[in-house]
C-alpha cells in the first residue's frame, strides 16, 4: 500500500459548507491516528480494530465511519481514489472539500478504490498491481462488508500472524477468496485490502495466505 506520509501538513479545520459534513474535529491528530491504525492494520493481518474518539468524524450518506475515516487519512490530490459510478454525489464533494480529493476513472489507475455498502467491488486483476520495480504503486481496495466478527469463517497465515488468525466476515464479494488466493501469488505484486463495517476494520496485505 503506497500512503502519503506526509499527513502531518494537513490542513486547519475548515467549516463544513451548506450541506457537507465536518471532517475530524482535529485534522492532524485525527489523520495521523486514523493512518496508524491502517498501519496496525496491515501489519496483524485479520486482527479485527475499532476506531475510537480520536477518529471520529462527520459521515456522509453512503459511507460507514471506518471508511470515511481512512478516506480522510488516506486519499488526497496525490493520492487519486476510485468510486462505483452509483455512489453518491455527495460522497465526492465531500472528500473534494476536505482532502481536495481526485477521483480516478478505473481502479487500475487509482491508488486507492473504495466500495460503500450495496455497490460491486472490482475484480482484485482489475486493480492496479504494481510492477516489479515499483510493487507499492498497486490499489489499495476498501470494502464495506455486512459484519465483522460473524459469517464464514477463514484461518489466515502470513508475516504477522504468528499461529495463525481466524477471520470471521459476512457480505464479501462473491469469488473473493479465489481472487484473493491468485493475488496472493503475484507476490510482491497485488492488491492490499481493506474490509470495514461500522466502526471497525481489518487489513489483508497481499502477502496474506487464507486457509479455509
Amino acid at each position: 500500500m503506497t500512503i502519503d506520509t506526509g499527513i502531518a501538513a494537513a490542513p486547519s479545520p475548515r467549516p463544513a459548507s451548506s450541506g457537507l459534513q465536518p471532517a475530524f474535529a482535529d485534522p492532524v491528530r485525527g489523520a495521523q491516528s486514523t493512518f496508524r491504525a491502517a498501519l496496525a492494520a496491515l501489519a496483524h493481518p485479520g486482527r479485527i480494530r475499532t476506531l475510537g474518539t480520536e477518529q471520529a468524524c462527520g459521515v456522509p450518506d453512503g459511507l460507514s465511519p471506518a471508511m470515511t475515516a481512512l478516506l480522510l487519512a488516506l486519499a488526497d490530490a496525490d493520492a487519486p481514489l476510485w468510486l462505483p459510478a452509483a455512489a453518491g454525489d455527495g460522497i465526492r464533494r465531500f472528500l473534494r472539500f476536505h482532502n481536495a480529493c481526485a477521483f480516478a476513472d478505473a481502479p487500475a489507475h487509482a491508488t486507492f478504490a473504495a466500495v460503500p455498502a450495496g455497490h460491486a467491488a472490482p475484480r482484485l486483476a482489475d486493480c492496479a498491481q504494481g510492477d516489479p520495480a515499483y510493487p507499492d504503486r498497486s490499489t489499495t481496495l476498501l470494502i464495506e462488508v455486512d459484519a465483522l466478527g460473524e459469517g464464514d469463517a477463514v484461518t489466515l497465515r502470513g508475516p504477522g500472524i504468528e499461529n495463525g488468525q481466524a477471520l470471521t466476515v459476512k457480505g464479501l464479494p462473491d469469488g473473493f477468496w479465489t481472487q484473493w488466493r491468485v493475488n496472493h501469488e503475484r507476490f510482491p505484486l497485488g492488491v492490499d485490502v481493506f474490509l470495514v463495517c461500522g466502526n471497525a476494520l481489518c487489513g489483508l496485505p497481499r502477502t496474506t495466505v487464507v486457509e479455509n
